[in-house]
């Protein structure tokens, strides 16, 4: 069969041109023909004759009932192409095309639905005229899975090499515990840390790629609600020592200061994150509110291609970068799907991928593969390999996974990427990889009810969870006493800030202490605010004279930058430039003999001075 033409058919009998003879008469030979005409021309006049309107019908009742689900589908659908990816996904199977056979397949043997399609797509008056004979297919539904989930997954594994004596790997079974994480309850303390960690200053970033870097990964995960998905240290003290090792790393850690740059919450100085005013405002409003902002501003961003995250596929930057697609329309349509799952409901991941084919929410990683490897540009080339379980479901688990789930959007189950089914042992170059992508463990989520708000399926949020308990009191005596069950290590960085620690849960304002901070440049109102939202009562007056006190010797001194001093050999001349017109405004006097010049007015001072006749060596 010919190349796939980029003209769109306009008549069934153009589409037959595009055909070879041996290929029409196979096609003949279908409709059980009386006669059997040799010149081209005729033989297309006789399938044209044979699929008039009026005889469709008994071409239709000869097709077996997946055929006829197949060309309802394309009769009924916008487009005249029959979507393969998309029609497995709904049905679970390909209707019958026939056999293929010799190198490649080229030898075609076309069933009866073959008459039906040219290159995949069906002619205009086809289609027109098997609207009154088609029946219109059913809709696509999300499959839901059952609550509650299973505390085992049982995953089909293939060995990784070709054991000896054997054409096929050897398939095993094995177990794997999945892990319930309800990021509801968890999000909303987390980004409320966050916020407080880069407001002391804790977390930095590349000022080129704008990343987190290890440490700041390690200070992040430290303060998160029930820590990270993954804790690689756990995981290696259940490996054998002899056992290969591969790091998973950090997920909700690196995606919050990610997730926050691209909300413009936080700015990026001196490659530390600070709290733009959006960002100190996010402090005192609802989290749920914040929340929905940093998703509608992530699905725009282009700070980040999340498909970068996946490590162990090659070629993105460079040359290749060129060739990436544009992150908003990925994740749009994966948004639009997320948008139609039942809220509440736990969701199988690859029913939720089945899904966006079956109603053909298709998107395209790459406008070409020809730079993306695994290993070894080479050996490990995706080119012939980059279909949608390799690359486009591994992006749509790095969305739910590393942003949905860290900002509370979904719920997830997991277990360990290494322990996934692999899906990818026919590729060259992965043979040794133990999972493809960190993301590979993700089984299901759950839209929650923070989803529903944050995707404008709901007008208004109500937490599930319980509100927060004060955890501070600040006493008379200017101590604050924490209570040490909910004190958060987020909580414990800001009171050690600013505050003398007496013991583990006490802390003392204290004048010194405050002003190191401020110094450094933290704010008194930071304090101030943080003591109000977390103590039981008021504050006591005597903590209140305490912050006024501190305002007023704060606002007492103004730095007003770095100043030159210069000495005048006689006094009579200092006093004389102090008090001359062109060069007061620039200098004051300091004693008998000194001038002080601020930095930036030095090239006007010494321009003014030449003018009256002096000059100020270097």
């Amino acid at each position: 069969m010919p190349r796939y033409q980029e003209v769109p058919l306009t008549s069934l009998a153009q589409a037959l041109e595009r055909e070879n003879v041996d290929y029409i008469k196979k096609l003949v030979a279908l409709l059980n023909s009386e006669t059997k005409p040799t010149r081209k021309a005729d033989l297309i006049a006789l399938i044209c004759d044979a699929m008039q309107a009026k005889k469709l019908s008994s071409l239709w009742s000869r097709l077996d009932k997946l055929q006829q689900t197949a060309i309802s589908e394309v009769v009924h659908a916008s487009s005249p192409f029959y979507q393969h990816e998309a029609f497995v996904a709904k049905y679970g199977e390909s209707p019958n095309w026939g056999s293929r056979s010799g190198t490649y397949g080229w030898n075609h043997e076309p069933s009866l639905l073959s008459i039906f399609f040219y290159e995949n797509e069906m002619p205009p008056e086809l289609k027109r005229d098997l609207l009154k004979i088609a029946p219109k297919p059913k809709s696509s539904v999300m499959k839901q899975t059952e609550d509650p989930l299973p505390k085992m997954m049982m995953i089909r594994h293939e060995s990784r090499y070709y054991e000896q004596g054997r054409s096929s790997p050897k398939i095993t079974t094995k177990e794997a515990p999945l892990t319930i994480c309800e990021m509801e309850r968890f999000a909303p303390h987390d980004l409320s840390g966050i916020l407080r960690l880069i407001q002391i200053g804790k977390i930095s970033v590349s000022d080129k790629t704008f990343l987190p870097g290890v440490a700041s990964i390690k200070t992040i995960t430290a303060i998160l609600q029930n820590s990270d998905f993954y804790d690689d240290e756990q995981r290696k003290q259940r490996v054998d020592a002899k056992s290969y090792f591969e790091e998973i790393g950090a997920i909700k850690a690196f995606a919050w200061p990610m997730l926050l740059q691209a909300a413009n919450l936080v700015e990026v100085s001196n490659k530390k994150l600070v709290l733009s005013k959006a960002g100190l405002k996010a402090l005192q409003d609802p989290p749920a509110n914040t929340i929905q902002t940093i998703w509608k501003r992530w699905l725009k961003t282009t700070l980040l291609d999340e498909f970068r995250r996946i490590d162990n596929i090659k070629g993105q930057t460079g040359k290749g970068a060129r060739s990436m697609t544009a992150v908003a329309g990925r994740r749009a349509s994966i948004a639009s799907v997320m948008a139609e799952c039942p809220v509440g409901a736990w969701i199988a991941f690859e029913d939720f991928s089945r899904y966006m084919l079956a109603t053909n929410r298709r998107f395209e990683i790459a406008r070409s593969f020809e730079h993306l490897y695994i290993s070894e540009s080479g050996y490990g080339s995706l080119h012939d390999s980059a279909d949608w379980k390799i690359l486009q479901e591994r992006y749509i688990r790095c969305l739910l996974f590393e942003y949905a789930a860290t900002l509370g959007i979904i719920d997830v189950a997991y277990i360990e990427p290494g322990q996934a089914e692999r899906g990818y042992s026919d590729l060259c170059g992965a043979e040794d990889f133990t999972f493809l992508s960190r993301y590979d463990g993700l089984m299901y989520f759950r839209l929650n009810s923070l989803g529903a708000y944050c995707l404008g399926l709901q007008k208004n949020y109500v937490p599930s969870t319980i509100p927060s308990r004060p955890i501070l009191q600040v006493l008379p005596n200017l101590e604050i006493v924490a209570n040490g069950k909910d004190l958060a290590s987020v909580d414990t960085l800001i009171l050690d800030l600013y505050l003398q620690k007496v013991s583990d849960v006490v802390w003392k304002l204290d004048r010194q202490k405050l002003f190191t901070a401020q110094e450094n440049g933290h704010q008194i109102d930071e304090l101030l605010d943080f003591l109000t939202a977390k103590s039981s009562t008021a504050l006591p007056e005597t903590a209140t004279q305490f912050f006024k006190d501190a305002k007023e010797r704060t606002n007492s001194l103004k730095d007003l930058g770095s100043a030159k001093l210069i000495e005048c050999s006689q006094a009579n001349l200092a006093v004389l430039i102090a008090n001359d017109s062109r060069t007061k405004k620039f200098c004051q006097l300091a004693g008998d003999r000194y001038l002080v010049v601020l930095t930036e007015n030095e090239t006007k001072f010494r321009s003014a001075l030449r003018q009256m006749g002096y000059v100020l060596p270097r």
